[in-house]
C-alpha cells in the first residue's frame, strides 16, 4: 500500500489519490472501508487514459471513407446513370431512321379492268425510302439536352459519393466514441466495486446509517443501465458503418480525425458542391428544352425516293419528292411550348438560388451548433471534470477524518465518473459535428 494513504479516521489522505493526471496504479488490498475509498479515488484518477477496446479488423478513419466511396451499392448504382446517360448522348441529334416505303398504286377498282394488276399501264408496285430531316436547330438543342443529362448524372453521383462518405465518417466516430465511452465505464464500474463492497461493512461497524446500504445498489444500477446502452450503441454504429463499408466486422482504430475547422475556407467552396453543381445542370438541361421548343418554329424536311414496277410493255418509274413541315400556326402551337419551357427554366433557376441561400443558411447554422458544442466539451473538459475531481478529493478528506459519510464519497465519485462521461460524450459530439461539416461542405478541391 502506498504510504500516501491512511486507513484511520482523522488523517488526511493524500490529494494524489484523486488527481487522474498523476497517473498512479495502485492494487486494491483487504483492508479497512475508509481505505477502501482511499484506494478507489486513485482509481477513479486512471479513468484519465481512455482506450479503445480491442478490435479483430481494425479500421481507421480514411480507410472507412475510402471503402465507403468504393463500395456502397449506392455509387455503382449512380455510376450506371452516368455510363446510361453517356451512352444515351451517342445518338442524340442523329437524323431519324429511315423508313422504306412500299405499296401498289393505281390498282383499278371498278371498270373492265378492276382488280387486274398489269392490265392498266399506270398500275405499279412500288418500293422506296423516305428520311426525315429534323431541323438543325432541333438536332443542335437534343444534343444540349443529352449533354445536360451527363452532367446531370454526374452530379448525382457526386452527391451521392459524398452522402456515402459523410455516414461512413460519422458511423466510424459513432463507433469510435463508443467504444471509447465503454471502455471508461468498465473502468468505472471496476474502480467503484471496492466501494460499494464497502458500505455493507460500514454499517456492520457503525459508522454508517443502514438506509446507507442501499445507495451503492442504486448507483450500481444506474451506471449498469449506461453500460447496456452504451452497448448497444457500439452495436449500431457497428451496424451502420458495415452498411457503408461492406466489413462483416468493422471495428475503428486509430486516433479520431482532427478537430479543427475552417468556415472561411468552406463558405468560400460552396458555389463548387455537387449540390449546387446539380442544379447547374438542371438548369442547362432546361435551357436545352427552351431550344427544343423554339426549333419547333423551323420547318423539318423529309426526302424520298421510290421505284415503281409496272408491266414490262409499259415501262417502269422512278419518284423522287420532298416534304416540309410548315408552322403556320405558331401562336397556337409552338408559342405556348416555347411558354411552358420558359417558365420551367426560369423556376428552376429560382430553385437554384433557393438552394444556395438553403445551403449557405445550413452552413451558418451548423458552424454555430458546433460553436456552442465546442464551447460545451470545453467547459466540460476545463471546469466541470476538474471541479468534480476536487470534489471527489474533498469528500475523501471529510470521510477520512470522520466529517462525511460512505455515501457522500460514493456519490462523489460517481458525480467525477459521470463528468469524464459526459465530457467525452461531448467532444464525440463536436468531432461528429467537425466531420459531418467537413465532408458535406468542403469542396473536392479544397
Amino acid at each position: 500500500m502506498n504510504s500516501g494513504y491512511r486507513t484511520a479516521p482523522g488523517r488526511h489522505m493524500s490529494s494524489a489519490a484523486v488527481d487522474p493526471d498523476r497517473g498512479k496504479s495502485l492494487r486494491l488490498a483487504r483492508i479497512a472501508p475508509r481505505g477502501t475509498v482511499a484506494a478507489a479515488a486513485a482509481a477513479i484518477g486512471l479513468f484519465a487514459a481512455i482506450g479503445m477496446p480491442a478490435a479483430a479488423e481494425p479500421m481507421t478513419f480514411d480507410e472507412a471513407l475510402a471503402l465507403a466511396a468504393t463500395t456502397a451499392p449506392q455509387l455503382r448504382a449512380s455510376a450506371l446513370g452516368v455510363e446510361a446517360a453517356s451512352a444515351a448522348s451517342a445518338a442524340a441529334g442523329r437524323l431519324p431512321d429511315p423508313q422504306l416505303r412500299f405499296g401498289i398504286d393505281n390498282l383499278p377498282v371498278s371498270g373492265p379492268m378492276a382488280g387486274r394488276f398489269g392490265d392498266d399501264e399506270m398500275t405499279m408496285a412500288r418500293i422506296g425510302l423516305m428520311q426525315e430531316v429534323p431541323s438543325r436547330a432541333r438536332r443542335r438543342a437534343e444534343r444540349a439536352m443529352a449533354e445536360a443529362d451527363i452532367d446531370v448524372a454526374a452530379a448525382a453521383d457526386a452527391i451521392a459519393r459524398r452522402e456515402a462518405r459523410v455516414a461512413a465518417g460519422v458511423a466510424w466516430l459513432d463507433l469510435h466514441y463508443a467504444g471509447r465511452r465503454l471502455a471508461t465505464l468498465e473502468e468505472v464500474l471496476s474502480a467503484l466495486e471496492p466501494l460499494w463492497e464497502a458500505a455493507p461493512t460500514g454499517v456492520a461497524a457503525g459508522t454508517d446509517r443502514p438506509a446507507g446500504a442501499l445507495t451503492p445498489v442504486l448507483l450500481q444500477a444506474a451506471l449498469q443501465d449506461r453500460h447496456s446502452r452504451l452497448m448497444a450503441d457500439v452495436a449500431r454504429a457497428r451496424a451502420e458503418l458495415t452498411r457503408w463499408t461492406g466489413d462483416a466486422d468493422p471495428a475503428a482504430s486509430g486516433p479520431a480525425p482532427d478537430l479543427e475547422i475552417d468556415p472561411a475556407g468552406l463558405r468560400a467552396g460552396l458555389e463548387r458542391l455537387p449540390t449546387l453543381q446539380a442544379w447547374r445542370a438542371a438548369g442547362s438541361r432546361a435551357d436545352a428544352e427552351v431550344a427544343l421548343a423554339r426549333s419547333g418554329r423551323r420547318p423539318d424536311w423529309a426526302f424520298e425516293v421510290s421505284y415503281g414496277r409496272r408491266d414490262p410493255m409499259f415501262g417502269d418509274m422512278l419518284s423522287v419528292g420532298a416534304s416540309v413541315r410548315l408552322p403556320l400556326f405558331a401562336n397556337q402551337r409552338q408559342e405556348p411550348l416555347i411558354a411552358a419551357r420558359s417558365a420551367d427554366a426560369l423556376g428552376v433557376r429560382l430553385e437554384r438560388e433557393a438552394a444556395a441561400r438553403e445551403l449557405r443558411a445550413s452552413l451558418d447554422a451548423d458552424l454555430a451548433d458546433l460553436a456552442a458544442r465546442r464551447d460545451q466539451w470545453v467547459r466540460s473538459r476545463d471546469v466541470i471534470v476538474p471541479a468534480a475531481r476536487q470534489q471527489a478529493d474533498l469528500e475523501t478528506a471529510s470521510y477520512a477524518a470522520g466529517r462525511a459519510g460512505l455515501a457522500d464519497v460514493l456519490n462523489a465519485f460517481t458525480a467525477l465518473a459521470d463528468a469524464r462521461l459526459e465530457a467525452l460524450d461531448r467532444e464525440a459530439a463536436v468531432a461528429r459535428d467537425t466531420v459531418r461539416i467537413t465532408l458535406a461542405y468542403r469542396s473536392d478541391d479544397q
